[in-house]
């Protein structure tokens, strides 16, 4: 059978007494009518964003502090990327951010483990984006951190700094959030067999930083980064060539190459804990070292407890929490 064919109507024919109105032909519509979310307005306003970062970028226009943070590139170049593997890798479910203090500054102490510091650079993220005035997480980080080439660099440009009590302090009295891990490399490097037991917590150190600055401490737990990579082995001889803590042996690093590098999508939770103040303490407390190393125990406790109650609920290693 022939296909029919569509004979266009005439315009003001009339067919059975009825008139006939034939709608003109429509013009082609433009992208931004299809698209009405991209307007050339926001177009060239992120052009001139782009354009402008670049410039400042380039002629050094850009602010530091004493430190050597810069928020601008934290904010438009790392945050993002990092952000990209809280929400989509590694899925951080955040509780107890209500926890963190909208005005000054607070000293956040957690638990360290997974080989990698993965789990600190996530507290980062986690921090910054439920703070009421999303402030950065201001980390303390050791000597080793700073003396590698582009990491050092970069470390400083997001905002970390030596781990020395008078940097701390000058940040905490600030109002800057303040990050610690107090385990150190015992933590981030203990054997996969030791995951989710806390080392040492030191001498206290961070319990007299708090002091002095009178500012509270908040335990923060983290339950996901342990398995990561899955440290069943230490090369110790070629860490100390390496000038490293550790060489971890995985079961795919450094067996299947840079691809046993990456780290294993596990599903993480973060729980910011009750705040411990420290503006009530007596004024000789930080002198009485008996004292401070009581307050760390008493932190160090706290986050195990709560460790294990999160590990007790978790259903998955790989899948969301109850």
């Amino acid at each position: 059978m022939r296909d029919a064919q569509v004979i266009p109507l005439p315009r003001g024919r009339v067919i059975d007494g009825a008139p006939v109105h034939v709608r003109p032909r429509a013009r082609p519509a433009t992208v931004t009518e299809l698209h009405p979310t991209v307007e050339p307005a926001h177009q060239e306003s992120l052009a001139g964003k782009v354009s402008g970062f670049l410039r400042r970028r380039l002629t050094g226009a850009y602010p530091v502090d004493d430190f050597g943070f810069d928020p601008e590139l934290t904010d438009a170049a790392v945050m993002p990327a990092l952000r990209m593997i809280f929400e989509k890798w590694f899925r951080v479910e955040v509780t107890g951010a209500v926890n963190l203090p909208a005005d000054g500054g607070a000293l956040i102490v957690a638990n360290h483990s997974g080989t990698v510091p993965w789990d600190a650079a996530m507290t980062g993220v986690a921090v910054h984006d439920n703070h009421p005035n999303n402030k950065h997480l201001r980390m303390l980080g050791a000597d080793l951190v700073f003396k590698l080439p582009v990491l050092g660099s970069l470390a400083r440009a997001t905002g970390q700094t030596l781990a020395t009590r008078a940097d701390a302090e000058r940040l905490l009295r600030a109002g800057e959030v303040v990050g610690v891990w107090p385990e150190g490399f015992k933590g981030i490097g203990k054997p996969f067999s030791e995951r989710y037991q806390l080392q040492r917590f030191g001498r206290g150190g961070f319990v007299t930083t708090a002091i002095n600055a009178s500012v509270p401490i908040i335990p923060c737990s983290i339950v996901g980064a342990e398995e990561i990579y899955p440290k069943i082995a230490d090369l110790k001889p070629l860490a100390k060539a390496l000038g490293l803590p550790y060489f971890p042996i995985t079961p795919f690093f450094p067996l299947l190459g840079p691809l046993g590098a990456i780290p294993l999508p596990t599903k993480w939770h973060s729980d910011f804990g009750t705040p411990i103040r420290t503006d009530r303490q007596p004024a000789d407390a930080v002198e009485d070292h008996s004292h401070v190393l009581a307050i760390a125990d008493h932190v160090r406790t706290t986050i195990q407890q709560n460790l294990n109650d999160m590990l007790a609920k978790r259903e998955s290693v790989f899948r969301r929490f109850h």
